[in-house]
C-alpha cells in the first residue's frame, strides 16, 4: 500500500510502499476515504510534540470503509463506513471506565503514536471504529475527529449553554469549528479574535463578530462588543501567554475560559482582578471523548451542524501536495481552514 511518513525530524515527507497491515484480534482494518491535514502534523514534522517512532505515517483525522476484521468482530462489519476516533485506550483502567479515555496509561494516539492516516489502509481496534453515516461525506467526517470533537469537548467542560456569549481566540480550524458549534448549540453571540485579517473577515462571514487583534485593542473590543459585560465563555486556542490573558480578562462575571492551545509557558495572574473579583474560572482541555463524537454525528444529521465551511481544499495522497500544505501552515501562510486528503 502507499503511505506518505515522516521519516527525520524536520525533513519532507516520503512516500514509502508498505505491506497492508493484518488485523489482529478485535481489530478491523480501515481503507482510508479521507484524512485531514491537522497543524498538529506539520508540528510533527519539524519536531514539536515527541513520536514514539520513525519512520512515522501521520494523520489522526481519519474516515473511511472497513475492508476486514480479525477474530472477535463481526464480519458483517466489512463495507461498513466508518470515522475513527484517534486516542486507542485499554478500555479498563479507572480513567476508561470514568469516561475520561484521554488519561489512560496506555493511551497512544494515531498518527503520532502508532501509524495514522496517511495511507490506503489503516488499522485499529474495532471500538475505534465509528459507524458513519451515508449522509456525511468521508471528507466532514475526517475533521470531525479532531477539531470538531476538541471544540465541543471545550464548549462542554466551560459548561457552555445554549443564551450565553462565547468569544473564541484564534480563527484557524479550531476556532472555525468552534464557531459553528456555538451557532449550533445556540449560543447568543460568538465573538473571534485572530492576528490574521483574512481569518477574521472568514469568521465574521459565518456569523461571528470579527475581531481583528493585530488592530484592535482586544479586551477593549470584546467589552464593547458586550457592552461592557464580557463574555459568558471564551475558547483559548491559541497558546500562547497573551492569547491566554486576553481570554481570562475578557470574561464577565462567573465567566469560564478554556483552555485548549498548548504552550509550555507560565502565564502571569492577578488572582484578584482576573479570578477571584468576579468569580472567574479556568477550565484545562485535553482531547475530546467518543461520546462527543456521537454527538457531533447526531447534530450533523440534525441539520444544526454544517461542516463544509471548514474543508477549504483537498490533495491527494501525494508527498510533494501534503508537504506544500504542511510548508503553508508554517509560515501561517494564506487563510486555509482544513486542508483535507482524499484516496479514491
Amino acid at each position: 500500500m502507499k503511505t506518505v511518513q515522516i521519516t527525520a525530524i524536520g525533513d519532507k515527507l516520503v512516500e514509502r510502499e508498505l505491506e497492508i497491515p493484518e488485523p489482529g484480534p478485535g481489530d478491523v482494518v480501515v481503507a482510508v476515504k479521507a484524512a485531514g491535514i491537522c497543524h498538529s502534523d506539520a508540528h510533527y514534522r519539524t519536531g514539536v510534540g515527541s513520536l514514539a517512532q520513525l519512520p512515522l505515517t501521520p494523520g489522526h483525522e481519519v474516515a473511511g470503509v472497513i475492508q476486514a476484521v480479525g477474530t472477535g468482530v463481526p464480519t458483517d462489519r466489512v463495507g461498513e463506513r466508518v470515522c475513527l476516533h484517534y486516542l486507542v485506550t485499554c478500555g479498563e483502567c479507572s480513567y476508561c471506565r470514568r469516561n475520561r479515555g484521554q488519561f489512560c496509561p496506555d493511551v497512544a494516539m494515531i498518527g503520532k503514536d502508532r501509524h495514522g492516516g496517511y495511507a490506503e489502509y489503516i488499522v485499529v481496534p474495532k471500538q475505534n471504529a465509528i459507524s458513519l453515516p451515508d449522509a456525511i461525506p468521508f471528507e466532514h467526517a475526517a475533521i470531525m475527529m479532531c477539531s470538531f470533537a476538541t471544540t465541543l469537548h471545550a464548549l462542554r467542560k466551560a459548561r457552555f449553554s445554549s443564551g450565553e456569549s462565547v468569544a473564541i481566540f484564534g480563527a484557524g480550524g479550531l476556532g472555525t469549528a468552534a464557531i459553528l458549534i456555538a451557532s449550533a448549540l445556540g449560543a447568543s453571540q460568538i465573538i473571534a479574535i485572530d492576528n490574521n485579517p483574512d481569518k477574521v473577515s472568514a469568521a465574521a462571514a459565518l456569523g461571528a463578530t470579527g475581531i481583528d487583534a493585530s488592530k484592535d485593542h482586544v479586551v477593549n473590543a470584546v467589552l464593547d462588543q458586550t457592552d461592557g459585560r464580557g463574555t459568558d465563555v471564551a475558547l483559548e486556542l491559541v497558546g500562547s501567554t497573551v492569547t491566554t490573558d486576553q481570554a481570562i480578562r475578557s470574561l464577565g462575571v462567573g465567566g469560564r475560559a478554556a483552555m485548549v492551545g498548548l504552550s509550555s509557558k507560565a502565564t502571569k495572574i492577578d488572582m484578584y482582578r482576573d479570578l477571584i473579583g468576579k468569580e472567574r474560572e479556568i477550565v484545562g482541555v485535553s482531547d475530546h471523548l467518543v461520546s462527543e463524537i456521537h454527538e457531533l454525528i447526531d447534530l450533523v444529521l440534525s441539520g444544526d451542524l454544517d461542516i463544509s465551511p471548514v474543508v477549504s481544499g483537498t490533495v491527494p495522497l501525494d508527498d510533494a501536495a501534503i508537504n506544500a500544505v504542511f510548508d503553508s501552515l508554517d509560515s501561517g501562510s494564506g487563510c486555509a481552514i482544513r486542508t483535507v486528503i482524499t484516496i479514491d
